[in-house]
């Protein structure tokens, strides 16, 4: 009876956490007027497909680039849920899995571009961010993208990348993004690993990581950059020996070094601007 009332319990827990998720919203931070540059960027916070760091890799960047003059969008996408990445199985199906999160920012995209005027951002300027789990996003937001509505720039920050590598690959957001069952399905592994989705059209790409990162193996960023450099994609690869995962743009989880990638991106993010 006891071991009864238990699992009763863990299985009510797992439904509660699975409510979490469920709504896609996105909060502009606007650029003040006199500094504005035009450009746009929407963050993706990673979390492993299941929950969101909305601070460290949402509302932190986007502060960072408004006071730089770049308008952010920290989108909340659906993802799997906390329950599904704690238990690592869903309860009855609940949760969001792809491509519930391509649709959310897909949505961000076409919000941005049809009120361009609104936000007062260039449509030759609209960019997607991602972190971790949110940099596999990022990438999808462009090859996976069947609207019109795609971004002009890419940027992955210690990026998910390879999803049917299984030396490197991150399983739990593998699992996230497919659900227990089709994290076995080789199609759609394939289909999701970014590094043998790149096209010749490939916007330009900003790709950041650390070597020791200890979450999403290194390689994952390697296997980017080597397939950029295959496709000629003009792209700037960085990778810090220091950092680990999950820095956000918050400068006390960055090391002395790895803290740099923001002055990176803002020279490298300049040249939209000439």
């Amino acid at each position: 009876m006891m071991y009864k009332r238990f699992f009763v319990s863990v299985i009510l827990l797992v439904c509660f956490l699975s409510l979490f998720g469920k709504v896609r919203e996105l909060t502009p931070y606007l650029a003040d007027p006199d500094t504005n540059t035009g450009i746009a960027v929407i963050i993706c916070p990673g979390g492993s497909y299941s929950w969101l760091d909305m601070k460290t890799e949402g509302v932190i960047p986007a502060k960072w680039l408004q006071s730089n003059g770049i308008n952010a969008f920290v989108l909340k996408y659906r993802v799997a849920s906390v329950g599904a990445y704690i238990f690592g199985f869903r309860v009855l199906g609940i949760g969001h899995k792809y491509p519930d999160m391509l649709n959310d920012v897909e949505w961000a995209l076409e919000e941005i571009y049809t009120n361009a005027d609104k936000y007062n951002v260039d449509t030759a300027k609209i960019g997607v961010m991602g972190f971790s789990a949110g940099g596999h996003l990022a990438m999808l937001s462009y090859l996976h993208n069947k609207t019109s509505y795609k971004p002009k720039f890419l940027c992955p920050i210690y990026p998910v990348v390879t999803m049917n590598n299984e030396q490197f690959v991150h399983k739990r957001s593998r699992r996230g993004a497919l659900g227990v069952w089709r994290q076995y399905n080789k199609s759609m592994c394939d289909s999701l690993s970014v590094e043998d989705q790149i096209p010749e059209d490939c916007p330009p790409v900003f790709l950041v990581n650390c070597k020791d990162d200890p979450i999403v193996h290194c390689q994952n960023s390697e296997l980017l950059d080597s397939a950029l450099n295959v496709k000629n994609i003009p792209h700037r690869y960085i990778k810090y020996a220091i950092g680990g995962h999950g820095f956000g743009a918050c400068e006390e989880k960055c090391s002395n070094e790895c803290r740099l990638w923001k002055n990176e991106f803002l020279l490298w993010i300049s040249n939209f601007n000439q």
